[in-house]
């Protein structure tokens, strides 16, 4: 590959980088980037759960996008928290006129407390967002249910050792989740883990992912790994994709 070859993907790359992410809305790369599915459906499970509950709880809600999806039954009351400022705007700009209550948290970790009383809650829903299980038992009602399917912490290992990085949370699987639950009064009905296949049709695409995850590749920028992104596209040449392993869990537990 030449200089202006090699410049003319820099530019390009350049211009992935710069493109805005908002919420968590991955449509550019849409049709670029395919995921395998897990055997389950966390949405078609979290309606039927919506239905019998009248209070309902989503930890972590993002842009929103997920409660926006179910929003033709929505229950009385529904809250939903967020931590990241420009998606709390974003969740409440779009959530508020439908009813939701939208709360911004001062972070979202495994040790966050969370601003609701006792027994206020008798759903609450977490997708891919840091949770604290005792907090989470603590805001259910009797017979409540908590639903939640979660990123393993070795999701994408094999990216990230392609720009020389370890995953971040590499301790956080379905067996550390159950361990938290487990010092809780909730009890585990339900627990999965899968894992599938990530399809990045281009690197342009990958760019993209990476910018709006920073987690994943701590400091990607396209002019820092350059070099690792110029062996991406080589492969891909040859491969016609790139290919890397993505890992989920699912739990669902009900407190007596």
């Amino acid at each position: 590959m030449d200089r202006k070859e090699t410049n003319v993907l820099f530019q390009q790359w350049k211009k992935e980088e710069s493109e805005p992410f908002i919420g968590w809305d991955f449509s550019h790369i849409a049709e670029r980037c395919v995921e395998e599915q897990p055997p389950w459906s966390y949405m078609e499970l979290a309606k039927t759960l919506l239905l019998s509950s009248r209070a309902v709880l989503d930890l972590g809600t993002g842009g929103g996008e997920r409660l926006l999806a179910i929003k033709d039954i929505f229950p009385k009351r529904v809250v939903a928290t967020e931590g990241f400022p420009p998606n709390y705007i974003l969740a409440f700009r779009r959530l508020s006129p439908y009813g939701v209550e939208v709360v911004q948290t001062k972070s979202s970790s495994l040790k966050e407390k969370l601003p609701f009383a006792d027994g206020e809650f008798d759903l609450v829903l977490n997708r891919h967002s840091a949770y604290n299980a005792s907090e989470v038992a603590r805001v259910l009602k009797s017979h409540g249910f908590f639903l939640t399917e979660q990123v393993d912490g070795k999701d994408l290992e094999d990216l990230c050792k392609v720009f020389g990085c370890k995953p971040q949370w590499s301790f956080f699987t379905l067996n550390f989740a159950l361990n938290t639950i487990k010092s809780t009064e909730l009890v585990v009905v339900e627990a999965q883990e899968w894992k599938g296949k990530t399809f990045f049709k281009d690197v342009g695409a990958l760019v993209y992912f990476l910018k709006a995850i920073p987690w994943i590749v701590p400091g990607f920028t396209v002019k820092i790994h350059f070099e690792n992104l110029l062996k991406l596209q080589e492969r891909i040449e040859k491969e016609e994709k790139l290919i890397f392993t993505q890992r989920l869990f699912l739990i669902k537990a009900e407190k007596p």
